[in-house]
């Protein structure tokens, strides 16, 4: 465990009391197999399971009675044939009384608990994304899938954003663990960066990096020439002169705390005029949001910001003309700024969005705008708190099929000049991320600084590993 025993049992505590009645069900993951039962991807902890125990082994679950006031761990120990091939494993109840845990048992008491209470609504889980979990419960309670995503309480669900948000400063000092091996990932990507190299290889270089000094990487790494594909994944072509190279990668700790940057690097080592007008304009808007982030400013008042900085700079290279607030508010925007600006990080890189992206983005006071191309995939629009980790990820990006779907409908015609968008159909995309800690005074950048201005990236760029 990551943190101490208190720091569970405190949590647990909390959790329990928000609820405050019924009986709360959390699953730990169990092993994936890749193509036969034996072989299995690397383990990966449920992040809410995770938080609530600091438990790393596969097959549990842990119960929470609000009622009665007992908590359980649910497993099976392990045989003599396991402890071959995987070595010696503590106990389910050894498990259970280092994280302050008074009760265990194995896994078939699971059932006492589920049944009948999803019924009539006295158990609580949160909704199951890994179908060995969903799998157990069509057996266990005889409901259907569909019936049992249906069944996902909103109370817990709540209770676990409501929680999990707010960074505490022990989870501050894991996350700035692993913004310290993807500067490491970053930057062997910016040195390896040159006319020759694949894509691949420096994504495979960028992994070990993220394995040998972590937990590995927290999603897989985008690499890729192709930056307007916003998740381009590296292929085995190699790198050519006059391109640029997108790289959005991250790493976790062995902790299951992520970090997540994007950085684009000449393969020419220098960025050309287009190129440095582009860069430039992502930039500010990139430095914009770090300067305004504070509590209390809604997100999504920031992702119109960063839109509004990069409207303007659009305008002043002739990609767009009119006024910048008829601009946005028609969403002409989105022409090249496809995406919302940024998403909570923590334990996932997309914090809880498996929890529903519209209660952990999202509240009362401000709704998902789904109208609007593009702002249709923002996140989080809520009003930022002390504690909450939030990615800053403008970009702008130069799609040739969506260039021309919007041509042929005449669409915003009246702000975009789509003559002279033709002439960017072959630069791809920039995008820049930095992962922003909200404080009570404003926002930090987390981990050491990753070159990111264009004299900071043209020193780096190919000088090699």
């Amino acid at each position: 465990m990551v943190f101490s025993r208190e720091t569970y049992v405190s949590r647990r505590r909390h959790l329990r009391e928000t609820v405050g009645e019924g009986v709360i069900v959390l699953f730990g993951n169990a092993d994936s197999p890749i193509n036969y039962p034996a072989n299995a991807y690397h383990f990966r902890q449920d992040s809410t399971f995770m938080y609530y125990t600091g438990l790393n082994r596969e097959g549990l679950a842990l119960v929470i009675d609000c009622d009665n006031e007992k908590e359980y761990l649910l497993g099976n120990d392990i045989d003599l044939d396991d402890i071959v091939w995987m070595g010696f494993t503590p106990s389910v109840h050894d498990l259970a009384e280092s994280c302050g845990i008074s009760n265990s048992g194995p896994m078939c008491q699971l059932n006492k608990f589920i049944v009948p209470g999803l019924a009539n609504g006295s158990t609580h889980i949160l909704p199951p994304y890994r179908y060995d979990n969903l799998l157990m419960l069509v057996e266990t309670t005889g409901l259907s899938s569909a019936e049992l995503r249906c069944k996902s309480s909103l109370k817990l669900i709540k209770a676990v954003i409501d929680q999990r948000a707010v960074k505490t400063d022990a989870e501050i000092v894991e996350i700035e663990k692993a913004c310290v091996v993807g500067y490491e990932m970053h930057v062997a990507a910016m040195r390896m960066c040159c006319a020759g190299v694949t894509e691949r290889e420096i994504a495979g270089a960028i992994e070990g990096i993220s394995l040998s000094q972590g937990g590995g990487f927290s999603f897989l790494p985008i690499v890729s020439t192709h930056g307007e594909i916003a998740h381009g994944f590296p292929r085995p072509e190699r790198l050519e002169p006059g391109r640029l190279l997108l790289v959005d990668a991250g790493a976790e700790t062995l902790s299951c705390y992520c970090s997540d940057n994007t950085r684009v690097t000449p393969v020419n080592g220098r960025f050309d005029s287009r190129q440095r007008d582009i860069y430039s304009i992502v930039l500010s808007a990139h430095d914009r949001v770090a300067e305004i982030a504070r509590p209390g400013l809604k997100w999504r008042d920031a992702h119109f910001e960063a839109a509004r900085v990069m409207t303007e700079g659009m305008k002043q290279i002739g990609l767009l003309h009119g006024d910048t607030e008829e601009i946005l508010a028609a969403g002409a925007h989105a022409i090249a700024f496809t995406h919302g600006l940024g998403h909570m990080m923590g334990m996932d890189v997309h914090d809880m969005e498996g929890l529903g992206q519209v209660y952990v983005g999202f509240d009362e006071e401000v709704q998902p705008q789904l109208d609007q191309f593009g702002t249709n995939f923002l996140r989080c629009g809520r009003r930022l708190q002390p504690g909450f980790v939030m990615t800053d990820e403008p970009g702008l990006y130069f799609i040739p099929q969506l260039i021309d779907a919007w041509r042929a409908e005449g669409k915003f015609k009246q702000f975009i000049n789509y003559d002279k968008f033709e002439d960017f159909k072959d630069f791809g995309g920039i995008r820049l991320e930095d992962d922003l800690l909200i404080t009570e005074a404003g926002n930090r950048i987390l981990g050491p600084h990753i070159p990111i201005t264009i004299e900071e990236v043209e020193e780096v760029a190919g000088t090699g590993l």
